[in-house]
């Protein structure tokens, strides 16, 4: 933890927001909500500030962070935009797409960020009171999802408390996260060409329109969300279930049902909403295993299985 204190809970409120952004400045730790799930934020030009992120998470120095900005001209500071680049943010920003571009040299963040590659994972986030954290703080902000790592992301106050409580400086509770899922990330290479190194909300039919036509076969770390196990809820989990065994807490979908469901109604976006609560929910049941039933790899369909192979892993 960075400060003294308790973990303190924010209302997500002009009062909880001027609050959390003096912690910020000061360099402290505050888990915050986005559009996706919440997030962990340091102030990004903060060697120390940042190294807290990796050590309250106990994070992995090879994995890199992403930084939120809230204006073009805070990107075009920390980012070489090529042509693409500029149009692909120009339609996706603010939004749940992270860009992977060449970092710039005179950018003024911590160099832990970009766990020693060339380059910086940055994002515009959608939700209110991200932008109006950063805003507030005037700093632009590192922040991977706020919990241990490798366990499942939170998607409210309450899951990132009873993972990081006592060891950050405060929680703005901003109610649940309406995507539940961490970012699409886009890499954008020299030559042009587009690889996903991570599906997420922003749809893939949209980025096929901006010319993303590829997914990435490398197995370098160049975003968070590429290590093989991840999102783990700390007990065996068995894909594809069609009913539960008697040990297994079971996550339906569609017309099988279980323990709790990630959408009844075979909605895809209700089950990526849904996912990461339905995990925590299994994590703390009494049931030593996990049962998921199958999900429809199309849409979002394909990050939601992306995460559960990673968290059976």
């Amino acid at each position: 933890m960075s400060g003294k204190n308790a973990t303190e809970t924010l209302k997500a409120n002009a009062e909880g927001i001027a609050k959390a952004a003096r912690i910020l400045q000061s360099g402290g730790l505050v888990a915050v909500p986005t559009e996706t799930v919440y997030g962990l934020a340091a102030r990004a030009d903060d060697p120390v500030a940042v190294a807290k992120i990796y050590e309250a998470k106990g994070r992995p120095s090879l994995n890199p962070l992403i930084v939120h900005i809230d204006t073009m001209a805070q990107a075009e500071g920390l980012a070489v935009f090529s042509d693409a680049a500029r149009k692909i943010a120009d339609k996706a920003w603010p939004g749940p797409l992270t860009l992977v571009l060449p970092r710039r040299a005179d950018a003024h963040l911590a160099e832990s960020i970009s766990a020693g590659l060339p380059t910086i994972a940055l994002r515009m986030p959608a939700h209110p009171v991200m932008r109006a954290l950063i805003k507030k703080s005037g700093c632009v902000l590192a922040a991977p999802s706020a919990n241990l790592s490798n366990g499942i992301s939170p998607t409210t106050a309450a899951h990132v408390a009873g993972s990081l409580s006592g060891r950050i400086d405060a929680i703005l509770d901003g109610g649940s996260c309406e995507n539940g899922l961490e970012s699409t990330i886009l890499a954008i290479r020299h030559d042009a060409s587009l690889d996903i190194l991570r599906p997420g909300p922003f749809e893939m039919e949209k980025l096929r329109d901006l010319g993303v036509v590829t997914r990435s076969s490398s197995e370098k770390i160049e975003a968070p969300g590429q290590l093989k196990s991840h999102y783990s809820p700390g007990k065996p989990v068995r894909l594809n279930a069609k009913a539960p065994r008697p040990d297994e807490f079971m996550i339906g979908f569609d017309a099988i049902g279980g323990n709790c469901t990630l959408s009844a109604a075979g909605n895809l976006a209700e089950a990526a909403g849904n996912l990461y609560a339905a995990l925590h929910e299994a994590a703390a049941s009494n049931l030593p295993r996990i049962a998921v039933a199958s999900v429809p790899a199309q849409g979002i369909g394909i990050a939601i299985n992306d995460r559960l192979r990673r968290a059976a892993a």
